[in-house]
């Protein structure tokens, strides 16, 4: 299923949604989060579906803020203006926390919001030639909701330079700074993306959501409390039918049917 906002296709137990508002550079305008945030619980309803992709359609991934909505920011009532945080902090947390592993292909320039939306997917791949960074300084905004994501993924010394400057990097000072996980050849970012997503729906789903509420849950924890966490999520796993497949194909020597 498709919207207009945002294209969905399946690739085998992969599905690739892609940021459909090219010719303005797939802003993260309320129309298209409100089709991603559908998209994202028809994805994890369906049991055919055992990963995602993000990229956007043309030659961006997302331009971050909608221009439409710049041009009314300083006339919006703060009640206005909470609301429209609000729901791109709903779309964020609902990426970062999709039980389902989610892949970016960063195809084109990630910017502010957009690049946002890419540091809340588990897993970064870039086209060599595309450049992502957090400009939201330079306007005068600051990168309230994306700083949170960002501390997590890269650190806070890379962080405060990221967030600062306002310049966009390269994909190679993004793989550097750990904001990429893969650079690719130029036009192959969703390919490269598909293919490790591809690999990663093979991975038992119970142990893959677990292992990505965990990780999502280890910040803001002292360490006795993380690892009683933990300890508890083991002894959970150990009772689940994918562990029971899991261990009947290893010492049947074959793949497990998850």
């Amino acid at each position: 299923m498709s919207t207009n906002a945002v294209l969905s296709q399946d690739h085998g137990r992969v599905r690739l949604l892609t940021l459909n508002d090219p010719e303005r550079r797939n802003p993260l305008s309320d129309s298209l989060s409100a089709a991603l945030l559908a998209e994202l619980e028809r994805a994890e309803h369906d049991e055919g579906v055992r990963a995602l992709v993000i990229s956007g359609a043309g030659k961006a991934f997302s331009a971050g803020a909608d221009l439409e909505f710049l041009k009314r920011v300083r006339s919006e009532s703060a009640e206005a203006n909470l609301a429209h945080s609000g729901r791109l902090r709903d779309l964020f947390l609902r990426v970062y926390t999709f039980p389902k592993p989610v892949v970016a292909a960063v195809n084109g320039a990630a910017v502010a919001g957009g690049a946002g939306l890419a540091v809340a997917c588990d897993l970064v791949v870039m086209d060599e030639k595309a450049r992502i960074g957090f400009s939201e300084v330079k306007i005068g905004f600051v990168a309230a909701l994306v700083g949170v994501l960002l501390v997590r993924a890269v650190g806070e010394k890379h962080a405060r330079e990221l967030l600062l400057s306002g310049e966009l990097v390269s994909a190679a000072d993004a793989y550097r700074m750990g904001l990429a996980n893969r650079v690719t050849a130029p036009g192959a970012a969703v390919t490269e993306a598909l293919g490790w997503a591809t690999q990663l729906a093979e991975n038992s789903p119970a142990a893959l959501a677990l292992s990505k509420e965990l990780l999502a849950s280890y910040y803001g924890m002292g360490l006795e409390d993380a690892l009683r966490y933990a300890a508890a999520a083991g002894a959970w796993i150990r009772q689940s039918d994918d562990l029971a497949e899991g261990l009947e194909a290893f010492f049947e020597k074959r793949k497990p049917r998850f």
